[in-house]
């Protein structure tokens, strides 16, 4: 991955992890004995951890539009456009609670990282394997429903830019089969951390506008049939 052919960042993501030992104990030790709320306290706060230290090394500004509109805990899910690697860091450096991420399979490859996205409660998705997508909905689902919040992409990759590409066909299938309340995110010029010049980029100001909760449990058939299209155009009309 480009991403960690930069030196500099690279290296940086590897040291943000230096530090995190105590916290990885006390997640494996709440799961392992089922104790939701201690694990989702120990993920927040590991993220946190780590996340801080990304924002100081780059300077990132995270400019957040409607904290109003932010939970204060789960379970929810979150839906926004995908320009950047750097798209996860405001999530877990600006929200109030425990979240993990749907990631594409090439992730799982890396190591340390990979395992600390698992740890989190994130899963892994396989790209053009219908059946293995349906497993990883389907334990999406299921985590939502045991307490634990998400974050997905419904473009499928990354843009680059400020353009956004169509929902996948599904996408929202995850939350929709967990009745879960989805608050839709647009993130702007995060593609400027990265990928608009293939290596890092400090002191951009990126922008995360958090939009008005959907609580999927209230919608009838009709209004989740065009869910996707009306979050799309949320998330879309603020780009």
């Amino acid at each position: 991955m480009k991403i960690f052919g930069n030196i500099g960042l690279a290296l940086t993501i590897a040291k943000a992890f230096v530090g995190l030992g105590e916290y990885r104990r006390r997640i494996d030790n709440a799961r392992a004995i089922g104790d939701k709320e201690e694990e989702k306290k120990a993920i927040f706060e590991a993220c946190k951890h780590w996340s801080d230290k990304i924002v100081k090394y780059l300077n990132l500004d995270i400019n957040v539009v409607n904290p109003e509109n932010l939970p204060n805990d789960g379970p929810v899910v979150y839906v926004a456009n995908h320009q950047s690697y750097a798209d996860i860091v405001p999530f877990v450096n600006v929200l109030n609670h425990q979240v993990g991420f749907i990631a594409k399979e090439d992730l799982s490859k890396i190591p340390v990282f990979a395992d600390w996205v698992a740890r989190i409660r994130s899963l892994f998705i396989k790209r053009g394997d219908a059946r293995a997508s349906l497993d990883t909905i389907n334990e999406g689902a299921d985590l939502v429903k045991n307490g634990y919040s998400l974050v997905i992409f419904p473009e499928g990759t990354r843009s680059h830019s400020n353009k956004m590409a169509k929902f996948k066909p599904g996408a929202l299938k995850l939350a929709t089969k967990a009745k879960a309340v989805i608050v839709p995110v647009t993130i702007r010029n995060s593609y400027k951390v990265f990928e608009e010049t293939g290596t890092a980029t400090k002191n951009v100001k990126m922008d995360f506008i958090v939009h008005e909760p959907i609580d999927t449990s209230m919608l009838d058939r009709k209004e989740l049939a065009v869910l996707s299209d009306r979050i799309e155009e949320i998330i879309r009309s603020a780009i």
